[in-house]
């Protein structure tokens, strides 16, 4: 990353801000004289909320929807495609508005990279592909090739994902960028929303409010969860060092 410039969308989410935190701590510890270029609907909101960031003048931050975001001037050596739709609530109620800006900003995203000098480009896909975990696997390989249900709406943010995934394999045809992609599961640590749908987060959400821990389940289910500073180690390193356009899994093993 010495001198290089780097494009990241969905900055200013849950992975996006260890991206940055990481990225602002190693750029200034290694003198790198990096500079990241980041996507955000709403700049001002992210200043309020880690204005620490804010204030970085390695960090770059460029207002807009990742649909039809205006395009940065210059060479970006990389580009980390983070920005997506992973709301329970959208996915019920605007599920296809959950597809279109997933396909289309990955579309966008890997528009701007043909155009913009980028050698490695990351997208963070989803465990989701597999689908539906067979009962028969008590660990899904990544060579496995279920999927989701095509006809079940609630499957519309996997197939976001393996559309988008698709899309990479496609683009690799015609271009020299190399393309890695981490499959994520679950993950936990500062900046993880506590009210929304993810299980862990509304379980501390309760803790930290005094309230009883609701748990929608039957209780049998099992899930490892990451911390989150091992989350951007690995995503750095899969950006870097990961092989082309093969897929890996990036989470805790179940024990």
């Amino acid at each position: 990353m010495r001198n290089k410039r780097i494009f990241i969308t969905g900055g200013t989410g849950f992975f996006g801000c260890w991206l940055l935190e990481s990225f602002s701590c190693m750029n200034r510890q290694l003198n790198l004289n990096a500079q990241a270029t980041v996507l955000t609907r709403d700049p001002s909101a992210f200043a309020m909320k880690c204005p620490h960031l804010a204030a970085d003048p390695a960090l770059v931050f460029l207002a807009g929807d990742v649909r039809d975001f205006s395009f940065p001037e210059g060479e970006f050596h990389y580009v980390i495609h983070a920005a997506t739709e992973a709301s329970a609530r959208q996915a019920a109620e605007k599920p296809l508005d959950m597809l279109t800006t997933i396909i289309d900003g990955t579309a966008r995203v890997l528009h701007f990279a043909q155009t913009h000098g980028t050698r490695k480009l990351l997208l963070t896909s989803s465990g989701a592909v597999y689908g539906k975990q067979p009962a028969s696997l008590t660990h899904v390989p990544e060579d496995y090739l279920g999927g989701p249900d095509p006809l079940d709406p609630a499957s519309v943010y996997a197939e976001g994902k393996r559309i988008s995934e698709q899309m990479c394999a496609l683009q690799s045809m015609h271009s020299s960028i190399e393309i890695k992609i981490a499959r994520c599961f679950a993950f936990v640590g500062p900046h993880l929303p506590l009210d929304t749908h993810f299980a862990i987060g509304n379980f501390i959400g309760d803790v930290l409010a005094g309230r009883p821990i609701r748990i929608n389940g039957d209780g049998t289910p099992k899930r490892s969860y990451l911390y989150a500073s091992d989350l951007a180690i690995w995503l750095w390193t899969m950006l870097f060092r990961a092989p082309h356009l093969t897929a890996v899994m990036l989470g805790r093993p179940m024990i």
